[in-house]
């Protein structure tokens, strides 16, 4: 008896699966040679100066975080299980009261446009047209007011100064923009060692050095389309969204220490609970002990993140310690991210105790690649391999992933 035609890609998000078909701009048609998310990255790696790709890509020290966030996936194999009607399956999934579309959002990234001509605005509008969250990253260049307007139900992504007048205003101005998700990053007390950055001309503040001009002038893509696109925008480029007034442009000396704040504590954090009345969600957790202090708190939910391996070089995989968090977090969604590029690794941190996943790089190399349009194009593609994926395990969604189709991969035996 014939089988039946394979229908997965009309399984997909109607959304996601529109961003797919729709390839009738030269733009478009080149990325049709996108096949994964790791292709964003070899496609951004051409048109990006080697500082601003390093700038994406690299993580802190020798990179032994970031690696090991990717090898932590192989750790696990799947269990399948056949013979199951899979053909009402769905990736629609409920988080903080709202229904998105995958149970995948696009990570906060600072910096965005300087990497991609107005990164912020457009990843946020992908988003909004796939049905999933974009989170804004408070190190950005954006105003935090614009971004809500390409995407109403945004996340705001914070780097928050211990002063509590600070607090109450910052949280004053994140309310009155309309976000509803508040995120505490939690893991940047003080800046990480990035010597791979420095080693690619990549520095905060930015410095015109004939290496990074160098950099920029065999980049016209980049030069024209991202630099003098953002300058004739919007000026001097400034960071945008650290505190309720002020910016502070990338030329300045002051953007080199304006993220860390190695005296913010958990008083600071409960304050923050106190007076925001959305979703509160505490991001670079990577302790259960941390968890069960968040739970108490009253925080909504925890991000489990060594923020890409570009924080502590030696920090574990979150993948190691998802079971764990899991275990202590009780009602808090527990999300996740570092180092996700396809839908088995989405899978994976579900089996193991995620509620949701946040993914960073592709998208913002997608973006680099080719704008919204880019974006659009990722986020169908991990989308697809999602439902593919669901398909092939059994199972109707993502609440169905239990630790169940995990198994511990196998140590690879020696020589005879």
């Amino acid at each position: 008896m014939a089988g039946r035609e394979d229908t997965s890609a009309d399984r997909l998000p109607e959304r996601s699966q529109r961003a797919l078909e729709r390839m009738q701009h030269p733009r478009e048609r080149a990325l049709s040679s996108a096949l994964d998310l790791d292709d964003f990255a070899r496609l951004a790696r051409r048109k990006l100066p080697k500082a601003v790709y390093g700038y994406v890509a690299n993580g802190a020290e020798a990179m032994v975080a970031r690696d090991n966030n990717r090898a932590a996936f192989g750790h696990w194999r799947m269990v399948t299980r056949v013979l199951r009607d899979v053909s009402a399956r769905s990736q629609e999934t409920t988080l903080f009261g709202k229904r998105y579309a995958a149970p995948f959002g696009i990570a906060p990234m600072g910096a965005s446009a300087v990497v991609a001509y107005d990164a912020d605005n457009a990843m946020a509008r992908a988003a909004r047209e796939a049905g999933i969250p974009y989170a804004l990253s408070a190190n950005s260049i954006t105003p935090l007011e614009e971004v809500a307007k390409s995407n109403p139900d945004s996340w705001f992504a914070a780097y928050q100064s211990p002063d509590p007048s600070k607090i109450e205003r910052m949280l004053g101005r994140v309310e009155a923009a309309g976000f509803d998700v508040y995120m505490l990053t939690v893991d940047v007390p003080v800046g990480s060692n990035r010597v791979n950055d420095k080693r690619a001309g990549y520095s905060m503040p930015l410095r015109p050095t004939p290496r990074l001009t160098w950099d920029g002038l065999t980049h016209p893509g980049w030069l024209a389309g991202t630099f003098a696109r953002t300058f004739l925008a919007r000026g001097v480029p400034e960071i945008s969204n650290l505190e309720a007034k002020g910016r502070i442009g990338i030329f300045s000396r002051e953007v080199a220490v304006i993220a860390g704040h190695d005296d913010f504590g958990w008083r600071e954090a409960e304050l923050i609970r106190k007076l925001w009345r959305g979703k509160f969600v505490i991001k670079g957790l990577l302790s259960a002990e941390d968890a069960r202090i968040a739970r108490d708190l009253g925080a909504d939910g925890v991000v489990v993140s060594n923020h890409g391996g570009r924080q502590l070089d030696s920090a574990v995989s979150p993948l190691e310690v998802l079971p764990e968090i899991r275990r202590e977090a009780g009602d808090m969604a527990v999300l996740c991210d570092s180092g996700f590029r396809h839908g088995s690794d989405v899978l994976k941190a579900l089996a193991l105790g995620a509620d949701f996943v946040l993914v960073g790089r592709p998208f913002l190399f997608a973006a680099a690649v080719a704008g919204e349009a880019g974006v659009q194009r990722a986020i169908g593609i991990l989308s697809k391999e999602i439902d593919i994926d669901l398909a092939l395990l059994g199972v109707d969604g993502p609440g169905d992933v239990g630790p169940e189709v995990l198994r511990e991969a196998m140590a690879p035996r020696r020589g005879v």
